[in-house]
Parts: structure tokens; C-alpha cells; sequence
């Protein structure tokens, strides 16, 4: 009796696992790993919303890419990079997921990097920006729909990169502010630089860094610009406050999420680029996830939404181009060049880094009542084939 009650639950047991392995040769699971809480929750967020408005968009509603669900796992890293690391090892182990997208935080990505290529996955990086990523700490394994500090640094240089102008830059103290510093300063090629003044992430009190700033350039002359590279809390455009106009100093700055943008209706005329802002792309995919983000939030989408929803296009398109095979050997060389539509237009994956290459916008702020921001005017659309992005990884 006994035996017989044993050979029942293996049988049981053999169609219980069957069937879940059925379910997941019909799913393709992705596990976005993000900062849903922490210092950066407000771009997380953000991601997270782009992300399934894109996967939704791309898959015309379905949430299916040939024959298959697509079953999105979300998982909170709070912006800590040993977190980040375990959970993608877990959601690519446990959670079964063929591939992952993510993280915030740059120093995140970076502990997170050598875990896909541990279990041979790929791992979309969004939005995480420090060159390292996609530079000397890369592997084949990971792609970036996010923008890379060059492309921030490169396109700020073309709106400020002039003769006569001595620039000093205000940045965090981490790995995307001295990834960003590096690599403005080695695309500034008329301007001078005077100095680099770096503070802690969660800095609060601007004003011994900005003393140290206006005595470095106070004396210079020509025109003189402090660049800000900041991300998440504290609102470094405080130091407009110490009078900056007295010493003929001026501050730029690339995009931000809006309410970041709200410091900027003090700053009319302020020049910079950014990496998306809703007004500025004009293309299909735009059009459609402004509009479904006015209906769904009643505010139009932002900065990391954008991103959120490249990555969600760049997955689709790479699963339709290998019928649904989410396998990295079938994924890598399907990705590698290759082309697919986002809200900022076209991006390509560039062979080499798997950095996607991409467009950023040249503004001047406008101050606009209409608005709780400074509104970023476009001045000129940075095409990819404008800036010269150096390939930095070590393979």
C-alpha cells in the first residue's frame, strides 16, 4: 500500500515538473532589478513605469513575443550593491530569468556585472551611466540602452566647450560623478578646466564646495561656468544663492527628472544637453508614450521613463529577432548592431561595447509660467554620428 501511495506522488511529482517546465519554455522571464526604494527611487520608478508601458507597446498589448508570456519579476536593490549582486544571482538561478534589466545606480551595475557573466545571461543596463560599465569592466553579456558618461559629458561639451570659457566642475563623489568628470574633461578641448570639486552623495550643505569653486574662478577671465553632475537627493543649484552673478559665474548642467528641473526656472538662458526631455523628440514611440502616460498619470513622462521603455524596445526586438530564444549564444550576435525604435528615435547597439548609440539634445532653459519647471528649448538635436564616443572596454 504504501509502495503504491510512493509511486503515486513520484508520478505526481514527474507531471508537477513537467508542467512548470512546459510553462517556462512558453515564458520568457525578465527580471528588472531596480532602486524601488533609496536614494535614487525616484528614477527607479520611473524605470519601472517606462519599462511595462515599452514591454506593453512593443508586444502591441499582449505581453507575448512569439508564442511566448513575457513575465516580468521585479526585484529592490535600495541602491546597495552587494543586494544588487545576490538578486540578480537569485532571479537568474530561483526566479529562472533568460535575462535581466537594470540596475539604478552605477555602483550597483558595476557589482552586478560579473554575475551575468557567471551564469552566461545578458543583463540590459538601465539607466546606470558610468563608463566603466560598458568600458574596462565590461563583458559580452551586458548591453546599455541608458546613455554612458561620455555621451553626457560629450554632448554638455558641445553646448559649452568654447574658447575663452574656464569651466570647474561640482559632481557626487562616486562612480557615476567621477566617471562623468572624466570623462567632460576629456572632451573639453577649447575651454579650460580649473577645477574638480567632489562632495558626498547625500550632501545637503553646498556652501564650503561652492567657496572653493568661486576662489578658483572668481579671478579668471572670459566667461566662467561651473558644470553640475549630480543625481538624487540635495539640490546643488542652491549655490545660485551665494551670488554667483557677482563673480560673473554661470552654471550648466545636463537634463533631469522634472521636479529636478524645477531649480532651473532661476537659471533663464542656462545652456546644457540632455538626454530626453518629452517635448523634444518628435517620432511615433514618443507620441505614444506621452500620450499613455498623460492618461494613465494625467503628467507627462520623464526623464527615466524614456529610458525604461528603450530598454522594454530593445528586449522585444531582440526576442523577435531570435523567434523568442532568449539563450545569450542566440541573443548576443541578434543584439550586436543591431537597430530598434525608442521614444528618443534610433538606437544601435554598437559592436564592440554594446553601448547604444544614441541622440542627445543641446537646450537653453525657458522660463514658461505654464510650467513648475525650466522648460528645456531645443537647440540642436546631437546625433550620434556627432560625437566621437570612445570604446573603453578591455576586450
Amino acid at each position: 500500500m504504501i509502495r503504491r501511495h510512493l509511486i503515486a506522488a513520484a508520478a505526481l511529482s514527474t507531471i508537477a515538473a513537467a508542467v512548470t517546465a512546459h510553462a517556462q519554455t512558453n515564458e520568457v522571464r525578465i527580471a528588472h532589478i531596480y532602486s524601488k526604494t533609496g536614494p535614487l527611487e525616484a528614477y527607479g520608478k520611473q524605470t519601472a513605469v517606462g519599462l511595462q508601458m515599452g514591454l506593453e507597446y512593443a508586444t502591441g498589448g499582449t505581453m507575448m513575443v512569439n508564442g511566448k508570456k513575457i513575465v516580468l519579476i521585479e526585484k529592490d536593490d535600495q541602491g546597495k550593491p552587494d543586494l544588487g549582486k545576490s538578486l540578480l544571482a537569485a532571479a537568474y538561478s530561483d526566479d529562472k530569468a533568460a535575462l535581466a534589466i537594470g540596475p539604478t545606480s552605477s555602483g550597483v551595475a558595476l557589482a552586478m556585472l560579473p554575475v551575468a557573466e557567471e551564469y552566461k545571461k545578458i543583463l540590459i543596463v538601465e539607466p546606470a551611466v558610468a563608463d566603466s560599465i560598458t568600458g574596462d569592466k565590461w563583458n559580452k553579456y551586458i548591453f546599455r540602452t541608458g546613455r554612458n558618461s561620455s555621451q553626457d559629458a560629450i554632448s554638455n561639451a558641445v553646448a559649452i566647450d568654447k574658447p575663452g570659457v574656464t569651466v570647474a566642475t561640482l559632481a557626487q563623489d562616486n562612480a557615476f560623478g567621477r566617471d562623468g568628470v572624466k570623462a567632460f574633461a576629456s572632451a573639453i578641448k577649447k575651454a579650460k578646466l580649473a577645477h574638480e570639486e567632489y562632495l558626498p552623495p547625500a550632501t545637503t550643505d553646498f556652501t564650503a564646495g561652492a567657496q572653493r569653486l568661486i576662489d578658483k574662478l572668481k579671478d579668471q577671465p572670459g566667461r566662467k561656468i561651473i558644470w553640475i553632475v549630480w543625481a538624487g537627493a540635495g539640490n546643488p543649484f542652491k549655490i545660485v544663492d551665494l551670488d554667483l552673478k557677482r563673480y560673473g559665474i554661470e552654471i550648466a548642467t545636463g537634463g533631469n527628472i522634472l521636479p529636478a528641473m524645477a531649480a532651473y526656472k532661476a537659471l533663464p538662458g542656462m545652456e546644457g544637453a540632455a538626454y530626453y526631455y518629452f517635448g523634444i523628440p518628435k517620432n511615433p514611440v514618443n507620441e505614444a508614450m506621452v500620450a499613455q502616460h498623460y492618461q494613465q498619470f494625467k503628467t507627462p513622462p520623464d526623464f527615466f521613463t524614456a529610458g525604461g521603455f528603450s530598454a522594454a524596445m530593445a528586449a522585444v526586438t531582440a526576442l523577435k529577432k531570435t523567434g523568442g530564444d532568449a539563450s545569450a549564444n542566440k541573443l548576443i550576435p541578434a543584439m550586436e548592431g543591431m537597430s530598434f525604435d525608442t521614444p528618443k528615435g534610433k538606437m544601435t547597439f554598437r559592436k564592440e561595447d554594446h553601448q547604444a548609440m544614441q541622440s542627445m539634445y543641446h537646450f537653453k532653459i525657458k522660463v514658461d509660467p505654464a510650467f513648475a519647471w525650466g522648460v528645456p528649448e531645443l537647440v540642436h538635436e546631437i546625433k550620434p554620428e556627432e560625437m566621437d564616443i570612445p570604446i573603453k572596454n578591455k576586450k
